[in-house]
C-alpha cells in the first residue's frame, strides 16, 4: 500500500465538482434493533434522489454503534456500501463512500482499516476525543491515520464536541498528501475563513474540496467565493457542496438548492431570493436540529422527519432517552407547513414501496 493513499481520481474529481453527501442515519426497529431492510431502504433514498455521496459512522449514525453492547459499526457500514454499490450497477453512477473516523489514534487506525476493506473512499476524520491533545499531537494522529485511508477533514463547532482549531493547525494539516475535502462546520465564520485561507495559502485550493457542515448557513455558504490573497497571487475558492445531516432528509430538495446555488454562483448573479432563501433554509434546519435547546435532539429531528415518510418504523436512537425536545415536534410541524418546498414527501411517497421491497 502507498505510504498515503489516494482514492480512485473519479472520487476527487466528483468530489471537486460539488456533491450532496448525506450524513447517513441509523435505522432501528421499535425495540431498538438494527433495521436492516429499512436502513438498506435509506441507502436508497439518498441514491434515487441524486446524492453523489453517503458519509456513514458519523455523528448521525449515532456514535454509539461503536459501543462494543451493540457492534454496530462493521453491519452498518457494509450495508451502505453493499447497498451504494448495488444502486451504482444498477444505474451506471458512481457514489463516494464516507466514513466516520474517530477516537483515539490506535482505534482510529482500526477504523479506517475497516473501511478502507470495506470499500470506503475516505475517512471523515472527527477530533473530539482529542479535546486536551496539543497541536503537534493532533498532527500527527492525522497523518498516522492518512497513511491508511484518504482523509476528509472536519472542523465540528464546540457545542457539539468540536474544539477551536486555529489558523496554524490547519495551514498545517492541509498539507497532508491524501487530504481529499475538509468539511467545514464550525458554525463561525471567522473560524470557517481560516480553514479556506489555510487552503489558498497552501496552494491547494484545486485539489482539496470544502464542503459546508454549517447548518446555520447552508445556502450563504454555497454561494459564497472567497478571493484569498496570497503571497503567489489572489486564490478563489468556495464549498462546492455540502456534508450534511440536514440533508439525511429532504434529499431530494438539497439536490436541487445545490444545483440552484451552484447556478447563481456561477453566473456571478446573486438574486436577493436567495438571502429569503437561506433565512428558510436555516429556520427548518432550527427545527430539525433543535437549535432552542442547543442541539440535544438534532438526530432525533431528523428521525422524526424519516418516521413520518415512512422511511423509518421507528424514530427510536440507541439510546432510549435521546427524544425529541419538548416543543420540537410542533417546530417540525410548523417549517413543513410554512415551507413545502423544501420538503421531498411526495417524492418518498412516489418511491418508498420500491426502495423498501428489497
Amino acid at each position: 500500500m502507498p505510504e498515503y493513499p489516494q482514492p480512485p481520481g473519479w472520487v476527487t474529481g466528483n468530489l471537486r465538482a460539488g456533491l450532496v453527501i448525506p450524513a447517513h442515519p441509523l435505522a432501528l426497529t421499535a425495540s431498538g434493533r438494527l433495521d436492516e431492510r429499512r436502513q438498506r431502504a435509506l441507502t436508497r433514498y439518498y441514491h434515487a434522489a441524486g446524492a453523489g455521496g453517503i458519509a456513514v459512522g458519523v455523528h448521525t449514525t449515532q456514535f454509539a454503534i461503536r459501543d462494543p453492547k451493540h457492534g454496530l459499526l462493521e453491519p452498518v457500514l457494509r450495508l451502505a456500501a453493499e447497498t451504494a454499490d448495488a444502486c451504482d450497477i444498477a444505474t451506471g453512477r458512481r457514489t463516494v463512500r464516507i466514513a466516520g473516523i474517530c477516537g483515539l489514534t490506535s482505534p482510529a487506525v482500526e477504523e479506517a482499516r475497516l473501511a478502507r476493506e470495506l470499500g470506503y473512499h475516505a475517512g471523515l476524520l472527527s477530533l473530539s476525543a482529542m479535546k486536551h491533545a496539543d497541536e503537534a499531537a493532533l498532527l500527527a494522529h492525522c497523518d498516522t491515520v492518512a497513511r491508511e485511508l484518504p482523509l476528509v477533514g472536519f472542523y465540528l463547532q464546540p457545542a457539539v464536541g468540536g474544539r477551536v482549531l486555529p489558523f496554524p493547525f490547519w495551514r498545517r494539516f492541509v498539507e497532508i498528501p491524501n487530504l481529499v475535502a475538509i468539511k467545514i462546520a464550525p458554525f463561525n465564520r471567522y473560524q470557517t475563513l481560516d480553514v479556506i485561507r489555510a487552503v489558498a495559502e497552501a496552494g491547494r485550493a484545486s485539489e482539496i474540496a470544502l464542503y459546508t457542515g454549517n447548518d446555520d448557513q447552508i445556502v450563504i455558504d454555497l454561494i459564497s467565493v472567497c478571493n484569498v490573497r496570497t503571497p503567489t497571487g489572489e486564490v478563489r475558492l468556495g464549498m462546492v457542496g455540502g456534508l450534511l445531516g440536514h440533508w439525511a432528509c429532504w434529499t431530494r430538495r438539497a439536490v436541487d438548492l445545490l444545483e440552484t446555488c451552484r447556478r447563481w454562483r456561477e453566473a456571478e448573479t446573486i438574486p436577493t431570493t436567495a438571502l429569503t432563501l437561506a433565512a428558510r433554509v436555516t429556520d427548518a434546519n432550527a427545527a430539525l436540529f433543535d437549535a432552542a435547546n442547543g442541539f440535544a435532539g438534532c438526530i432525533a429531528g431528523i428521525h422524526e422527519v424519516l418516521h413520518r415518510q415512512g422511511l423509518l418504523a421507528s424514530a427510536r436512537c440507541l439510546d432510549p432517552h435521546e427524544t425529541l425536545s419538548p416543543g420540537q415536534a410542533a417546530e417540525i410541524d410548523r417549517v413543513c407547513a410554512a415551507y413545502p418546498e423544501l420538503t421531498d414527501d411526495r417524492f418518498v411517497r412516489e418511491h418508498l414501496d420500491e426502495w423498501l421491497e428489497r
